[in-house]
């Protein structure tokens, strides 16, 4: 399998179902960024190395993620409209594992 489903809904609260390869070394930031899920300028705005918190999204379904590094946490907790189901989505490296994951991206404010 090259490519995963991804289920992103967007910050006007429409969903699209999204393919991404599983052998790019993407991440789900730069999934939203590359369908154009969120304007550009207001997402990843520091290149994915967790010091911005603009990619912050909830994490809707059941998956197995990557546990929580110090730095990603740290963003978190001065990020706004954060949850229990917040991650940086720079954080979130695309596998073969997340086929089906579904995040909302969390609004810009």
């Amino acid at each position: 399998m090259s490519d995963i489903v991804l289920r992103i809904t967007d910050r006007h609260g429409k969903t699209h179902d999204v393919k991404a390869p599983v052998d790019m070394a993407m991440n789900l930031m730069e999934v939203i960024r590359s369908y154009e899920l969120a304007p550009e300028g207001t997402i990843g705005v520091c290149g994915g190395m967790a010091m911005c918190a603009s990619c912050q999204c909830y994490i809707t379904s059941v998956h197995k993620l990557p546990i929580m590094e110090d730095e990603e946490e740290a963003m978190l907790s001065e990020a706004f409209n954060v949850s229990e189901k917040s991650r940086l989505a720079c954080q979130i490296p695309i596998s073969k594992e997340l086929n089906g994951l579904e995040c909302e991206i969390a609004p810009e404010e």
